[in-house]
């Protein structure tokens, strides 16, 4: 069965045939990056991370490309206020950025392009707009005519009409029509700038990725995605940007994640309300926040509260520990046979379910319900007096695949220092002779510093509290 996903452009699923045989050409939008990225920034990266990798373990190579904004007004003005250049403030929240999303097990892109190193192909793509027609210079900017691109619409579902209700030409605006959109801005003295046919200036926001995608990717790519909010106007003028000038479709498949709130409030500036993940992750496993994300359907909203992310940590801690059980329990196991074929089956079947799941507009909600089930019946086999190594190692190795689909982690990663180490290894010692006492004292003791012992039939476990 092929994948099926949910295409904005048609508002329907479809089955998905990548233009050339087993390759994905896919762009996802990327941050304009003047700050912290918040939770809602977070969305996007992880969903179309866990599709990349999806499509992946399905066989395909998928060339995948993501760019930063490096220049613009937030930009400017940010950079204004701390008295920085640009550059310098732009690379230090890329620099940022990649450590936030790093921690929360994204891949980095095979190409992460900035604006200000593609000025050449925006000029040549801007300067070929206007020689067919398709833009007009005016005192310095240059502008889309949306009128002549006869599809305008059609990402949004919106007629030109429509869209006209409402709109004006804002003071400062050069253009001839209120639905037209710049695609380079005359400089403004002391901005930053640079040279073109039209005089000083820089991009406008929509060109730089119409142009980096026709760059990396060519003229027709697999999927465009990015968030719920880009649809319009973003994307809807990269579509009229990109097919003007090369007369062909942009994108064959739209993909866009739905909202986030906080508190069931939308997040905004206003409310006060923003989360930074740079914030969330120096008090939670970045891990769980991945987890969060993953347990909704990318297209649903969410709604983030500390409440529910706890409830998610112990939920996740809950699989860990079932993958842990295993491996203690796999150092007992013998090559024992009776009943392999009973249980290789069940994880056999639900493997199945969970590739039933994923190619289903790639549901992670339904896919995490596997790893629940797969849990559940990895405890049940435990329970068995006597346990086969191969049967183990199935259970063993379904969850490695499945949570490394989904780009999720099973072991602790920080590692105990030495006192810890010598502090858990005596508590073991103590409670084999039998002496409580010093035994309860070195939980205690291990508690205090942060460490939470649990005595399974396994073993004796730990975690950070």
């Amino acid at each position: 069965m092929a994948v099926q996903l949910y295409n904005t452009l048609t508002r329907q699923k479809e089955p998905f045939i990548p233009l050339e045989e087993g390759k994905v050409k896919m762009y996802v939008c990327g941050p304009t990056v003047y700050n912290y990225i918040h939770i809602g920034n977070a969305r996007p990266p992880i969903v179309f991370d866990t599709v990349r990798r999806y499509l992946e373990y399905r066989g395909y190579e998928v060339q995948y490309v993501s760019n930063f904004t490096d220049v613009d007004d937030k930009i400017i003005r940010a950079a204004n206020e701390l008295g920085e250049e640009v550059s310098e403030l732009s690379e230090r929240f890329i620099d940022a950025y990649f450590e936030d999303v790093t921690a929360l097990g994204c891949r980095k892109a095979d190409v992460h392009p900035k604006v200000t190193e593609s000025m050449d192909i925006i000029l040549e793509f801007i300067s070929t707009l206007i020689e067919k027609g398709f833009a007009y210079e005016s005192e310095g900017d240059v502008y889309f005519q949306t009128r002549k691109f006869k599809e305008y619409g059609k990402l949004s579902h919106q007629s030109i009409d429509e869209l006209r209700l409402g709109t004006r030409i804002a003071i400062g605006e050069k253009k001839q029509d209120a639905l037209d959109f710049v695609l380079w801005k005359a400089a403004k003295p002391g901005e930053i700038s640079w040279d073109s046919p039209w005089g000083k200036g820089r991009p406008g926001w929509h060109i730089e990725c119409s142009a980096m995608a026709k760059k990396y990717l060519g003229d027709t790519i697999d999927i465009h995605a990015g968030g719920q909010d880009l649809t319009f106007p973003h994307h809807e003028n990269e579509i009229a940007q990109s097919e003007a000038m090369n007369d062909k479709q942009f994108s064959r498949y739209w993909m866009h994640n739905g909202y986030i709130n906080i508190d069931n409030e939308k997040m905004s500036k206003s409310l006060g309300n923003f989360v930074l993940v740079h914030d969330i992750i120096k008090k939670h496993d970045p891990q769980v926040l991945r987890f969060f994300m993953l347990a909704v359907h990318y297209r649903n909203p969410i709604n983030y509260s500390d409440e529910l992310l706890e409830n998610t940590a112990a939920a996740f801690d809950r699989l860990k520990t079932s993958y842990q059980n295993l491996k203690h329990r796999k150092q007992s196991s013998t090559d024992l046979t009776e009943n392999n074929e009973k249980w290789l089956e069940q994880v056999k079947v639900l493997h199945e379910e969970f590739i039933v799941a994923m190619d289903d507009d790639f549901n992670t909600a339904n896919a995490i319900s596997v790893l629940f089930d797969l849990s559940k019946l990895a405890n049940l086999y435990l329970m068995e007096k006597n346990t086969s190594v191969a049967v183990i190692d199935a259970f063993l190795n379904e969850f490695e695949t499945l949570f490394s689909v989904l780009g999720l982690t099973l072991e602790n990663e920080e590692l105990l220092d030495e006192e810890i180490e010598e502090l858990i290894e005596k508590r073991i010692q103590a409670r084999k002779e039998r002496n409580f006492q010093l035994s309860d004292q070195i939980r205690d003791q291990l508690k205090e510093m942060n460490i939470i012992l649990e005595d399974t039939p396994q073993g004796t476990r730990w975690k950070r509290g």
